[in-house]
């Protein structure tokens, strides 16, 4: 489909997050086979209500677009003349498709502003939906409302929707009132790109870490993470096995910082327990992933885990709660171990199987190849 010219829109590095590295993927992917342009929103609300504001604009990630894409990096969400610069970029391309990343609904006069740009263009429009709904805005009612009535107007009258779990199509279909036909479901690649496993031992002199057994909670720290659950079953473990052990918990926190502070800090074995609040950069992802002899990911809901898959590429065991579209995609890892939601006693009966293990499983194969294809044949479905 070297003859379609397709347009991924996402957000840039400058704030970045599983999305960013998501847009970047899928659009080298895409490219080896086809036309891809790339629009990435630069910024995309006021930085004093980003969660993650620490970690704006620092440059901490090593992943970069192929060189035959073409990228506008510097759409902002105040800017009309950044507004104007896309206009002009779109007629530049002239794509038959658009991809729209949809993560929040923050950004949704963005894409709604893309939409009615590209009319004079006809071309085809795509959301492809990474939450079903987020967290945080549904909590606030001004959010809700505006997610709401946004989400409404961008999701009226488009060509087709991607989601990447069966049960993320059916909670969409239902959710937002969407012909379940019109919903494509393709594969989430792995996020192999940060280099190889290192030695175990040398991994835990870099952190300084002098356990034997190494239990690691990564990623952007949320409610619905269920991190509370983890702690709680770490300090169930036996004495004998949780003076052995040391807890790492990684990751930005973006909501109950006190709560899991305290909590931290409350807790019988908190000695044993290590919290790095802070966005890690990619050269330091293979060290925490190596040190690592079990992930886990005590999630109370989920539509699909970026840190699953990083795991999955270091062929880690995992803890797993069975939710949302988890089963679904790590149900063919060998190294997934699903316990139910908010269950510590399950999560405890889990470790203490794995303690002592350093077995590594096999990658599954859920190459950016496969995605491509996935996508190809969706878009030659819908063009």
């Amino acid at each position: 489909m070297r003859d379609v010219k397709i347009c991924i829109v996402g957000p840039s590095k400058r704030f970045l997050s599983g999305i960013s590295y998501y847009t970047i993927r899928l659009a080298n992917a895409l490219s080896g086979s086809s036309n891809v342009s790339v629009i990435c929103f630069r910024k995309l609300l006021p930085e004093f209500l980003f969660p993650g504001r620490m970690h704006v604009g620092k440059d901490i990630s090593q992943l970069e677009f192929s060189p035959a894409i073409r990228v506008f990096d510097g759409m902002d969400y105040n800017n009309p003349l950044t507004w104007y610069g896309v206009y002009r970029y779109l007629r530049a391309v002239k794509p038959d498709i658009i991809i729209l990343q949809w993560w929040t609904s923050s950004v949704s006069h963005m894409h709604i502003l893309l939409k009615i740009m590209s009319i004079p263009l006809k071309p085809k429009l795509i959301i492809e939906f990474h939450e079903v709904v987020d967290p945080i805005e549904e909590s606030i009612l001004p959010f809700r409302i505006y997610s709401r009535i946004m989400g409404t107007i961008l999701r009226k009258n488009l060509n087709g929707y991607i989601v990447h779990s069966i049960s993320d199509k059916f909670l969409v279909a239902q959710r937002y009132k969407i012909d379940p036909q019109k919903i494509h479901v393709i594969s989430h690649g792995l996020y192999d790109h940060y280099g190889d496993r290192i030695k175990n031992k040398k991994a835990n002199y870099i952190l300084s870490i002098e356990e034997e057994f190494v239990i690691l909670s990564f990623g952007l720290i949320r409610r619905y993470k269920g991190i509370p659950y983890l702690i709680q079953a770490f300090e169930q473990l036996p004495e004998s096995i949780a003076k052995r052990s040391r807890l790492l918990i990684v990751g930005e926190i973006w909501e109950g910082r006190e709560e899991l502070i305290n909590q931290i800090k409350s807790s019988i074995y908190r000695e044993k327990i290590t919290l790095v609040n802070k966005y890690i950069p990619d050269n330091m992802v293979p060290v925490y992933f190596s040190a690592a002899n079990i992930v886990v990911l005590p999630y109370i809901r989920a539509s699909q885990s970026g840190i699953a898959h990083i795991a999955m590429s270091f062929g880690k065991p995992m803890i797993v709660s069975e939710v949302g579209g988890l089963k679904e995609s790590m149900g063919n890892y060998e190294g997934t171990f699903f316990v139910p939601p908010e269950n510590t006693e399950a999560i405890k009966l889990q470790l203490i199987k794995h303690f002592g293990s350093e077995k590594i499983y096999s990658t599954p194969a859920l190459g950016w190849n496969i995605t491509s294809k996935l996508y190809l044949k969706t878009i030659s479905e819908i063009i």
